[in-house]
């Protein structure tokens, strides 16, 4: 039996990347209107527009949100953390730089899909997240402090394991995110900060890095019985330095 004849489509690409220039463009004008609003002290609207960039989210039926949520929160939550740390920024050129950070996060980082692309993107989104929540609102009641890092934390390990066919993820998740919010419970009657940096945002990101390592080592064969007991002695080396030389003393919040 003779085949039917068949034809082949080509990708319709834009002539000069016009449509290519066009979405970078108004990528990049994101962090520059957040900048913007943050200099003549609209805050508010900055907040709104990095919301209001996600509509997509909401574009379809209402069953697919929470799913849609889950897999833009990372991005959300990069975006309002720097906008919290260009609210705290004492001169115009920190505020410059975290706009640039963003830009540098939106046009490279972002759009990455990578296994260790994505890994990336949950530990940075955990990193800021906490820092900037106990920066902004580290003298909040300890309920709002420990539901916060739990929801910062669920959220970053479901980006982190949504790369990897993961059978556990939601419990793993889970874990996590309870892991982070009992942390934050217990340090939030001694809440000590190096810098801007509070220490539960150390201790979490530390050893979140060090188990992030273990579990991408594993899942792609590169794990020895060397570098876990390598990488399971550095994080544990820091962990306990930070305890055990910081300064507990009237600290009590």
């Amino acid at each position: 039996m003779a085949k039917l004849p068949t034809k082949r489509f080509k990708k319709i690409r834009p002539k000069n990347g016009v449509a290519h220039a066009l979405h970078l463009l108004l990528t990049l004008l994101l962090p520059i209107l957040v900048y913007v609003l943050v200099r003549i002290h609209f805050a508010q609207l900055a907040l709104l527009l990095i919301l209001l960039s996600k509509w997509r989210m909401w574009a379809v039926k209402p069953r697919h949100w929470p799913a849609n949520i889950r897999a833009n929160a990372i991005d959300i939550i990069v975006g309002v953390s720097l906008l919290v740390f260009m609210i705290q920024a004492d001169s115009q050129l920190f505020q410059l730089i975290w706009a640039a950070v963003y830009a540098v996060w939106l046009l490279f980082i972002k759009p990455g899909s990578q296994v260790i692309s994505v890994s990336a993107q949950a530990l940075i989104g955990q990193f800021v997240g906490l820092t900037a929540l106990f920066l902004r609102y580290g003298d909040m009641n300890a309920l709002g402090l420990i539901v916060a890092s739990w929801a910062i934390c669920y959220l970053a390990a479901r980006h982190f394991l949504a790369s990897f066919d993961e059978p556990q993820t939601r419990f793993f998740s889970y874990l996590w995110g309870y892991f982070g919010a009992a942390l934050v419970w217990i340090l939030s009657h001694w809440l000590l900060f190096y810098g801007p940096i509070a220490q539960p945002t150390l201790l979490i990101s530390v050893i979140g890095f060090g188990l992030a390592t273990l579990y991408y080592l594993h899942e792609t064969d590169r794990l020895s019985t060397f570098f876990q007991r390598q990488i399971l002695f550095i994080m544990l080396a820091i962990v306990v330095i930070l305890i055990v030389f910081s300064d507990w003393g009237d600290k009590t919040v």
